[in-house]
Formats: C-alpha cells, structure tokens, sequence
C-alpha cells in the first residue's frame, strides 16, 4: 500500500457516523428553549441521557455553532462531487475547474482519502468528510 498512497496502510475508521448532524439540530433545539431531554427525545430522536451528557459536556454552550465552517474547507457536497467525477474517470484538473478548486487541492483530497481495498485507489466522500 506504501507504494500505491505514499503511506503506511492505515487502519479502518468504521461506519461514519452522523452524530455531528444530530447533535447539531439537538442545539438548535435548544435555542428554542426546550429542555435537552425534550429536545433530545422528541425533537432528534436519541435518548434523554445523550441529550443531558452533551448539554454538560458543552457547558450548555455548543461549540461547533459558535461560527460557521470556513469556504476554505471542502464541503461534503463538494467532496461528493469529485467522488462522482473520479468514478466517472475524469481528470483532477478537469474536477478542479468543474467544482471552482485548484488542482493541488483536488489531488491532495484524492491522495488523503484514497481507499485501498482490492489493491486501487479508491475515494469515499462520506469517509474523507468524517475523517476531516
């Protein structure tokens, strides 16, 4: 694998998961002025107790919400996109000038999060956004 990435064979990082998602619509309930039980339970369908943990672990404050992700950093749209274009074996220049990036910014995403089951490289976007 060392020779195909240019890196050590790195271990599986699991089935993404979308608890950043739901912990985010957790605080926007919040912000209603719902409990966190009610707005763990009803409002995102976890239970009472993960809705109580993350109001204490954040101090009743989410941080991710404190300011907005940087266009500096490729959305989960973008990424789905060169993961589309790449499976239809377009160039990364050609990705590059579809999505409005620089090709050094497409060729490090694909060489980051390249896959290498069966002995090819392979790009996942829901991996390459959990991982980042």
């Amino acid at each position: 694998m060392k020779k195909l990435t240019g890196r050590e064979a790195m271990r599986s990082p699991g089935v993404p998961s979308h608890r950043r998602e739901i912990e985010q619509r957790f605080w926007e309930q919040i912000a209603t002025g719902i409990t966190s039980e009610k707005a763990a339970e009803e409002a995102v369908g976890v239970s009472q107790a993960a809705g109580s943990r993350w109001f204490r672990h954040r101090g009743g404050m989410p941080l991710f919400m404190s300011k907005p992700v940087s266009a500096r950093y490729l959305s989960f749209a973008e990424r789905e996109e060169i993961g589309l274009l790449r499976a239809q074996d377009v160039g990364v220049r050609e990705i590059a000038r579809r999505i409005g990036r620089s090709p050094s910014t497409i060729s490090r995403e694909l060489t980051r999060n390249a896959a290498t089951r069966g002995g090819k490289l392979e790009y996942r976007a829901s991996v390459a956004q959990w991982k980042a």
